[in-house]
């Protein structure tokens, strides 16, 4: 099934991992018009602050927050709360904190739209890291059997904690559509153009691969990031998202 230019730009998710706003005002200047997803992690959410993402919502982009809460249920209730009233379109937290902590995010972010006209953020939760592989989830986490097994666990968990999806691996995509659902979201770093350095991830995908497998949406950074022209390269990847059938 074809997906238009504005679709598949849709799908795409670009990381800003720079180290303040300055840095990757270049970046997001050179993409404007492009109906993509901006993600914002730690780092440039620590040094750029709130107003930060308000100001990429004011210029129109779609904002995945990036921030992985993992803590006591009471303290992420309260981070969800004041991320949903930045007006982001996704924000995460871990699985690993458990469906207390899951659910409580989700009560944040009802608090905080309760009569306040702002549109409701989609909640994810991260699975397994794309950077973990085998040995270390058994020999480091502490987690036996497969990485596949531990990311369906996580993904039941989330879905019954009443959250719209999980970050995964793209190869863990069907399986996790079979156990939670084709309407349960999966967002998916590891995604490598043809040719492009593999870098600290483990489990990789080409953004055409990651399609086939059923993903919603595909972090992309330094294959866009790094590129000397990386409107160019959002251009061409969003291009091979179109011909995909």
């Amino acid at each position: 099934m074809k997906i238009t230019k504005e679709q598949a730009a849709g799908r795409i998710m670009v990381a800003l991992d720079y180290p303040d706003a300055e840095a990757a005002e270049r970046l997001i200047t050179e993409l404007q018009g492009i109906p993509c997803y901006l993600k914002v992690g730690m780092q440039l959410f620590y040094t750029a602050g709130p107003s930060f993402v308000s100001s990429l919502k004011d210029r129109g982009y779609y904002v995945f927050l990036d921030v992985k809460m993992h803590d006591i249920p009471n303290t992420v209730k309260g981070g969800a709360n004041s991320i949903t009233k930045l007006g982001v379109d996704m924000f995460n937290v871990h699985a690993a904190g458990g469906s207390a902590m899951m659910e409580a995010a989700m009560e944040g972010v009802d608090m905080a739209l309760s009569g306040s006209g702002l549109n409701r953020p989609a909640v994810i939760a991260v699975t397994q890291l794309t950077s973990t592989s085998q040995a270390t989830l058994n020999e480091q986490i502490g987690i036996s059997g497969s990485v596949e097994a531990a990311v369906i666990r996580y993904a039941e968990l989330t879905k019954k904690a009443g959250l719209a999806g999980v970050v995964a691996s793209p190869s863990e995509v069907e399986a996790i559509k079979a156990a939670c659902g084709s309407a349960f979201k999966t967002v998916t770093p590891g995604i490598r153009p043809a040719g492009s350095a593999v870098n600290d991830q483990s489990r990789i995908m080409t953004p055409g691969e990651a399609l086939r497998q059923g993903t919603d949406y595909m972090v992309i950074g330094r294959p866009i990031t790094a590129a000397a022209n990386p409107r160019s390269a959002l251009e061409s990847i969003i291009e091979e998202l179109i011909s995909y059938e």
